[in-house]
């Protein structure tokens, strides 16, 4: 792997996501050698990948390089690698590119899909947590738009126009509206010669109502939004197969379509090598105390969506979201220097900053506390917050110059086939 020897405490961190890289952030300085790695050289900005899939956005607004972050220090290192397994009593971490050993070891590799053991879906649907897939289901939905144009078997035809979204959490609902916005602003144009009244967008969800982690004010303003757009809910419904094009609920409701997008749940992403019992079966998650320390090691650490940390005001574990894995990077760079000075390591309080969803132009909900905002308000709100979190000026420049842009002119720029779909057995792997 070619990481130099050194005297100083080496810190290795698997994972270039929120919580990778809130950690190297905040460490880059210390006296400490860092070394990071990824599969991926970027770190993704996750809750605007929806705007790569439909088109509003590309891949490199919300991506930034990994090694602009790490060459701010004189002793980090990042190397583009797949983590195979752990070796914790030799303190020992094994790759495709070789083995580094650690002094603190922090596991960060996040979320990937969760199809419930459903195998016959996990083959067919079409996900969406990182740009490839993004690009993917991008690219797919225009391939089909390209060939709704062309088909003379209105059966066929009315299978390619309709989009089926399984799961109403923030990402289902951001999704659905984006799809709708498309429809109603930007497809008619670029496709004169095509009845949009056709098109129809179904977004499918097992809970009573949409948006579950949110208030219910919330929820009943983005279903009244997503109703206005066109977008066809159906609340306590559970999506059980998808073959063949054909979506299979357990209701009396089935529909055909070419476009099924899977984004009804999460799971963590472990790495071989720990013993099982420092894992939670059911949630797939490391079980961490509240200074994220794995139970039974004293130098392995996990972060965000793959740590679960039970306290009073979270039993089952904070929200599976960019905050918690910001603000546990955070606090454990404070942790790791009072721990190589001897002194205890303090718990961690998670500060919740709210919840938002956007659903389309104009259009979004906030929960910040004991205040619930939706309509034009909410949606500035959430613009904000977005560009501001997002890392690099060059992203958020490009980002808000594309923003306005689609505001201004009711377009979106990038609508391009720039890498076509071919396989499904593409739209696979995401972890770390």
């Amino acid at each position: 792997m070619n990481i130099p020897n050194t005297n100083l405490p080496r810190l290795v961190i698997i994972g270039g996501g929120f919580a990778g890289v809130s950690l190297a952030r905040k460490m880059i300085k210390k006296e400490v050698q860092i070394v990071l790695l990824d599969r991926q050289n970027y770190h993704t900005f996750q809750p605007l990948l929806y705007q790569v899939s439909t088109a509003s956005l590309e891949p490199d607004s919300i991506a930034y390089p990994l090694r602009k972050i790490v060459k701010r220090g004189k002793n980090t290192y990042f190397r583009m690698t797949e983590v195979l397994s752990i070796d914790p009593e030799n303190k020992t971490v094994h790759t495709t590119i070789g083995s580094v050993t650690y002094n603190y070891l922090v596991i960060a590799t996040g979320a990937r899909t969760n199809f419930f053991g459903n195998t016959t879906i996990e083959k067919n649907a079409m996900r969406m947590k990182n740009i490839p897939q993004a690009l993917n289901l991008r690219s797919l939905m225009l391939e089909n738009l390209e060939q709704a144009v062309i088909t003379t078997d209105p059966e066929k035809r009315k299978e390619l126009l309709n989009f089926v979204l399984a799961g109403a959490g923030p990402t289902g609902v951001e999704l659905a509206g984006g799809i709708a916005e498309l429809k109603l602003n930007v497809l008619p144009r670029d496709y004169p010669d095509m009845d949009f009244s056709e098109m129809e967008i179904h977004l499918i969800e097992g809970a009573p109502r949409i948006l579950p982690p949110m208030s219910e004010q919330a929820s009943d303003k983005a279903t009244r939004f997503l109703s206005k757009l066109g977008v066809r809910i159906h609340t306590n419904t559970q999506v059980t197969n998808y073959q063949n094009n054909l979506v299979s609920t357990n209701t009396d409701l089935s529909i055909k379509t070419s476009t099924f997008i899977w984004s009804a749940g999460v799971t963590g992403a472990p790495i071989e090598g720990l013993t099982p019992s420092a894992i939670i079966p059911k949630a797939n998650r490391y079980k961490v105390n509240t200074c994220n320390q794995i139970e039974g090691y004293l130098n392995v650490f996990a972060l965000g969506d793959i740590a679960l940390m039970e306290t009073p005001d979270y039993p089952q574990g904070h929200p599976m979201v960019a905050q918690p894995a910001i603000q546990q990077g955070a606090h454990l760079a404070k942790n790791l220097m009072r721990h190589m000075n001897n002194e205890p390591m303090l718990p961690f309080s998670y500060l919740d900053k709210g919840s938002m969803a956007t659903i389309g132009r104009n259009k979004a909900v906030v929960d910040l506390g004991k205040f619930r905002f939706g309509g034009f308000f909410a949606w500035f709100i959430w613009m904000f917050i977005h560009l501001w979190f997002l890392i690099g000026f060059r992203n958020r420049f490009i980002t808000f110059f594309n923003w306005t842009y689609n505001y201004i002119n009711y377009d979106k720029a990038a609508r391009l086939i720039i890498r076509p779909f071919k396989n499904k057995a593409e739209n696979t792997e995401e972890r770390v």
